[in-house]
């Protein structure tokens, strides 16, 4: 199986957006699946539902983080190394969705506001829009990282 197909996976069993992303590269820096899972909980849903950018941006931009984030003994550049290919990553996401807010990526439709949310699962758009998301999320993430797919 393959990351992208993992994170889809990962998305049909009950996780979010962003954990979904985030899980499939938890081996590569060492940490527990648990713990990226909880890390990335909160910004589900455009974080927290709120639909602010798509937890499959944010679960891949932490991804990003851990490569090439500043830690406590870094210098100056690994954060503008990773503000650079942050910006890779927008560029490459927005270029095939248009977009990196949830709210556009669910062309309009408010997950806080009861019928936006019963025409969402009327589309299946979680299954036709979100899958393809974090997918793609996963494959240019992996990219930037280096890691295979």
């Amino acid at each position: 199986m393959t990351r992208k197909e993992e994170s889809v996976s990962y998305f049909r069993n009950s996780f979010n957006c962003a954990q979904s992303v985030l899980s499939v590269f938890h081996a590569d820096f060492n940490l527990p699946e648990d713990t990226v899972l909880k890390i990335a909980t909160a910004f589900g849903g455009g974080m927290g539902r709120q639909q602010f950018t798509c937890g499959a941006v944010t679960g891949a931009l932490m991804a990003l983080g851990l490569k090439y984030g500043k830690g406590r003994n870094d210098s100056d550049e690994k954060k503008k190394e990773t503000y650079r290919h942050t910006v890779d990553f927008f560029n490459e996401f927005k270029k095939q969705h248009g977009s990196i807010s949830c709210r556009e990526l669910l062309e309009g439709l408010d997950m806080q506001n009861p019928d936006d949310m019963k025409e969402i699962n009327r589309r299946d758009m979680f299954r036709t829009h979100c899958e393809k998301y974090v997918g793609d999320a996963v494959e240019i993430a992996g990219k930037i990282i280096g890691i295979g797919q």
